[in-house]
C-alpha cells in the first residue's frame, strides 16, 4: 500500500472539493496536489531519491503538509522533528536519522547555522528554509518550488514495507528513539481510524496540535484517505479553536487533555457553538475523571479516548461505551491483540495490575538502527509498553500509570494518577501532576504540582491539607504542593514531570 497514491486520486476524482484550510488559505485537492508536485520535483532536483531522509523542522503550516505528501510520493523517508529542538539535541537527531536534507522554519536558521559543521551528511544545497527569503546558505522554499512543474514526478515503485517516516519518541523517559512506520502502517491508520471515528468524505477535521506529534496522524491519515477537509491551525488558541469549530462546521477533533481543559475554560466556551462535532477524542496523556465528566455533560455523545504508543499498541474508548466504561481507555481494536501480564510473563486475571502488551497492524518494525532496543521492547512479537493497567471481566483496559512514574513509598506501590484524580476535584485546580521525590524515611514520597484557576483563592498549604484528607491511604498523602503558572510540556502537549522534578530540586537547593 503506497500512501503517496492517495492525493493524486483525489486531485483527479474530487478535484474541487475543499482539501485544506490554513489561516486565510483554502485549497482544493487539485491545488494541493499541484503544490505537492512542485515540491516533489524540487526535491528530485536537489538529488533526493527513494530511501533518503528528509528532516522537517517547521511549525504547523501548509508547507509541512506539502513535505509529508511529496516525500510519500517519492519514497523519501520523512523525519518530523520538533521546532523546539536546539543545540546538541538537534544535532543528535539529525545525525541519528541520517538526514540527507533539512526543511526548517525561519526561527531555526540561527540555530542550524551554529551546528552545520557537525552535520556532514547534509550537503550544502539541501538546507531549505520556510518563511525567510534570502537566508544565506539556504534554499528559499518559495523560490525552490515556484520554478518547478505542477506535473507529477516520475513514478516510484514503493511497496508497503518501505519506510514512510521515522518518528522520534518524546524523550520523557530518556534518549529519544527513532520509531519507524512503513507505508502499510500508515495505510492501516487510514483504514482503521476512518472506521473507528466514523469519518466520511464529507467530514471536516480540525487540528491545532503539532504535526510532528504522532497523534496528528490519527486524523490526518483518514482525511487523506477519504478526501475529507482538513483544517490546520498554526498554533492552539482555545478561543480561536472554538470559533473555528463553529465557523467551519467541524465534525472531528483530536486534542490532548491540556487543550481540552483550556477550551472548557475559555471565555467563549458554549456547547451550542460546538454542535457540529461528531467526535472529540483525547490522546497523549491520561484524561482525569473530573474533566471527563464535565466535558461529557457539556457535549454528550461525541467523546472518545485513545490510549496508545507510537510504537503501535492502541485502544479506543468508543463514544457509545463512555456511559458504562467511563474510567477505562476502551478495548483492543480490530486485528489488534492486547494482554496484561504479570512479572513472570503470564496473563494477569481481570482486575489485577500488570504491564500492558500488544501486537497488531500498527506495530513498528523496530527502532531505527537500534536492534538492541527493539529486542528489549518487542518480545516474541509482543510490544511491551512499560505502562501499567488491568482488564475488567469484559476486556476493557484501565490505565493505572507508567512503570517509570510509579512511586514506591515505604515498599508500597503508589500510582500518581490516583492522587491526581483527587487534586483536580478541588474547585480551584485547573491541572495537576504528581511525581515522586526522595524521602529519608519512606524512600520516596508523592509531590503534587498544580496550575490554579485565575479565580483561585486556595493556598498551597490549604490545598495540601484538603488533598491529604481525601486520598484513600496514608502513603498517598502528598509531602508538598507546588503551585506553578504553567506546566512544562513537549511538542506533543505531554506534561514533563521529569522537568518539574528537576526544577523542584533546583528551587529547593536555592532556598536552602
Amino acid at each position: 500500500m503506497n500512501v503517496g497514491l492517495l492525493l493524486p486520486r483525489h486531485a483527479r476524482f474530487r478535484s474541487e472539493h475543499l482539501a485544506v484550510v490554513c489561516g486565510d488559505e483554502r485549497l482544493s485537492f487539485r491545488q494541493l496536489d499541484a503544490r505537492v508536485n512542485r515540491l516533489a520535483n524540487a526535491l528530485l532536483h536537489l538529488g533526493l531519491r527513494k530511501g533518503d531522509k528528509l528532516a522537517v523542522i517547521v511549525p504547523n503550516c501548509l508547507e509541512v503538509l506539502d513535505a509529508y505528501w511529496a516525500a510519500a510520493r517519492l519514497g523519501v523517508v520523512l523525519v518530523p522533528l520538533s521546532p523546539l529542538l536546539r543545540g546538541q539535541a538537534l544535532v543528535t537527531l539529525l545525525r541519528d536519522s541520517d538526514a540527507a536534507a533539512v526543511m526548517a522554519g525561519r526561527d531555526l536558521v540561527g540555530e542550524i547555522d551554529q551546528v552545520r559543521d557537525e552535520l556532514p551528511g547534509i550537503a550544502a544545497g539541501r538546507y531549505i528554509v520556510v518563511g525567510r527569503a534570502g537566508a544565506t546558505g539556504y534554499m528559499d522554499y518559495g523560490e525552490l518550488t515556484s520554478s518547478q512543474s505542477v506535473d507529477p514526478p516520475p513514478a516510484v515503485d514503493i511497496d508497503g514495507d518501505h519506510p514512510f517516516n521515522i518518528i522520534y519518541s518524546s524523550g520523557t523517559t530518556g534518549m529519544p528513539k527513532g520509531i519507524v512506520h512503513t507505508h502499510d502502517i500508515r495505510a492501516n491508520y487510514c483504514l482503521h481510524f476512518a472506521s473507528t471515528f466514523r469519518i466520511t468524505p464529507e467530514s471536516v477535521i480540525l487540528h491545532a496540535g503539532s504535526l510532528v506529534f504522532n497523534g496528528a496522524f490519527v486524523t490526518l491519515m483518514p482525511a487523506l484517505y477519504l478526501g475529507a477537509t482538513y483544517v490546520l491551525q498554526k498554533r492552539f488558541d482555545p478561543v480561536e479553536y472554538i470559533s473555528a469549530i463553529e465557523r467551519e462546521r467541524v465534525t472531528h477533533v483530536m486534542m490532548v487533555p491540556s487543550q481540552i481543559v483550556a477550551m472548557m475554560n475559555a471565555p467563549n466556551f458554549a456547547p451550542e457553538k460546538l454542535q457540529s462535532l461528531e467526535m472529540l477524542c483525547t490522546v497523549g496523556a491520561p484524561f482525569h475523571a473530573e474533566h471527563k465528566e464535565r466535558l461529557t455533560r457539556a457535549l454528550p455523545g461525541v467523546f472518545y479516548e485513545l490510549y496508545g504508543l507510537t510504537e503501535g499498541v492502541i485502544t479506543v474508548l468508543d463514544k457509545n461505551d463512555v456511559s458504562r466504561k467511563a474510567a477505562s481507555v476502551g478495548c483492543s481494536q480490530p486485528f489488534l491483540e492486547l494482554r496484561v501480564v504479570k512479572e513472570d510473563g503470564t496473563d494477569a486475571p481481570p482486575g489485577e495490575v500488570g504491564e500492558i502488551i500488544g501486537r497488531g497492524p500498527f506495530l513498528m518494525p523496530g527502532y531505527y538502527k537500534r536492534p538492541d532496543l527493539t529486542a528489549q521492547a518487542i518480545i516474541d512479537g509482543w510490544m511491551h509498553t512499560g505502562d501499567l493497567g488491568y482488564l475488567d471481566p469484559d476486556g476493557y483496559l484501565y490505565l493505572v500509570d507508567r512503570k517509570k512514574d510509579l512511586i514506591i513509598s515505604g515498599g508500597v506501590n503508589v500510582y500518581p494518577k490516583d492522587i491526581e484524580e483527587v487534586i483536580v476535584a478541588h474547585p480551584d485546580v485547573l491541572e495537576a501532576a504528581v511525581f515522586g521525590v526522595p524521602d529519608e524515611k519512606w524512600g520516596e514520597a508523592p509531590l503534587g504540582a498544580v496550575v490554579l484557576k485565575t479565580s483561585a483563592s486556595v493556598t498551597a498549604g490549604e490545598l495540601k491539607m484538603w488533598v491529604n484528607e481525601r486520598v484513600g491511604a496514608r502513603y498517598q498523602q502528598v509531602r508538598e504542593i507546588v503551585v506553578k503558572t504553567e506546566f512544562p510540556r513537549n511538542t506533543a502537549g505531554k506534561t514533563l514531570k521529569r522537568v518539574m522534578r528537576d526544577e523542584y530540586w533546583v528551587d529547593r537547593a536555592a532556598r536552602i
